[in-house]
């Protein structure tokens, strides 16, 4: 296949944003089944429409070349997808060298396998998706899941020097009384942590409406134990974070239904088999994969500026009352959030 040209031609959209971020879903194979992700009964993309690990990393190339300095590797879970961390090393290669920062997503269920690899590929942060420590109420959400290989995991990614930030949804009657226990307990091991509203993203087989979660009322109460002080501290994301009274933790808010956060989105996700997402909360997308198996990198680049004219100033997420049960069909698992 062709490769890319490194001249930066610039990744601006129509509303002037710049996008800076690339997130890539490298499967949509996950091993646990989060209730607000996926449904409990999944079916998955045959191997020969997903791309392979040498085309995510050459388009990956042509994403840093066009001005990407920020890619996050996701999911499904990233870490079940066969000789991840090859791909890894190879997008690796271009960290401080027109990439700024190579991090990855995980439910950490196979961190402890492959943590000091990711360190030694250039990997230096990774969000690990954890939404409650008691084994009966993570088994609830994952649908059956075992909390201690995670566990595990979170122990070989310190020793490892990779620094860990923990994801957890907000959800109502499910892990309400945790978030101020996890949040002391971020704080004892190091971590940060991020709060996140759930989003309403393909059929799951739940009402999230009987889970929503609005991320003000979280507030309104750690605020009772905590004072907590907006910091300038950004990680490329959508999370904006707090400084902890009596704390080292950072606390991280992702509030996509209380406060919308997209007049300064930077972000495209592509999925695994190729389709370039320009919003998680829209349909919109251009496909990558044909054109780039026909006509190689230069069949892709005007399909990129197709995206960059079609991203939404916003998503419309909306959660109750007359809204549909999802936004989207797509589940998260396809988009890696």
């Amino acid at each position: 296949m062709n490769k890319p040209d490194l001249r930066r031609t610039g990744l601006t959209d129509a509303l002037g944003r710049r996008i800076s971020y690339l997130r890539i879903s490298v499967t949509d194979r996950c091993d646990l089944r989060c209730r607000y992700c996926m449904a409990e009964r999944m079916t998955f993309l045959p191997k020969d429409q997903v791309l392979t690990l040498e085309e995510i990393a050459l388009l990956a190339d042509l994403f840093i070349a066009r001005g990407v300095r920020k890619i996050r590797l996701t999911g499904g879970e990233p870490l079940v997808r066969r000789d991840i961390v090859d791909l890894v090393r190879r997008i690796g290669r271009h960290l401080g060298e027109g990439l700024d920062e190579l991090t990855l997503t995980t439910n950490g269920t196979r961190l402890a396998q492959h943590a000091e690899a990711l360190f030694d590929a250039g990997v230096r942060r990774i969000n690990v998706s954890l939404d409650s420590r008691d084994p009966e109420r993570f088994a609830h959400v994952t649908r059956n899941g075992d909390i201690r290989p995670v566990i595990e995991g979170l122990a070989a990614a310190k020793a490892a020097g990779l620094a860990v930030k923990i994801n957890m949804v907000a959800l109502k009657g499910i892990n309400e009384d945790e978030i101020l226990s996890m949040l002391q307990w971020c704080d004892r091991e190091g971590f940060d942590l991020t709060l996140i509203e759930t989003m309403p993203l393909g059929e799951t087989g739940e009402d999230r409406t009987d889970h929503y979660l609005p991320l003000t009322q979280v507030v309104e109460q750690l605020r009772l134990h905590h004072e907590l002080l907006p910091i300038a501290h950004r990680t490329g994301g959508p999370s904006r974070y707090h400084a902890v009274e009596g704390m080292g933790v950072r606390l991280g808010l992702i509030t996509p239904l209380t406060n919308n956060f997209c007049a300064d989105c930077n972000r495209m996700r592509m999925t695994c088999e190729g389709k370039i997402f320009m919003c998680l909360g829209h349909e919109d997308h251009v496909d990558l994969k044909t054109a780039f198996r026909e006509g190689g990198v230069d069949a892709v680049q005007p399909l990129i500026d197709r995206a960059l004219r079609l991203k939404p100033a916003s998503h419309d997420f909306r959660i109750g009352g007359n809204a549909p049960a999802a936004a989207v069909n797509r589940h998260m698992s396809v988009t890696g959030g």
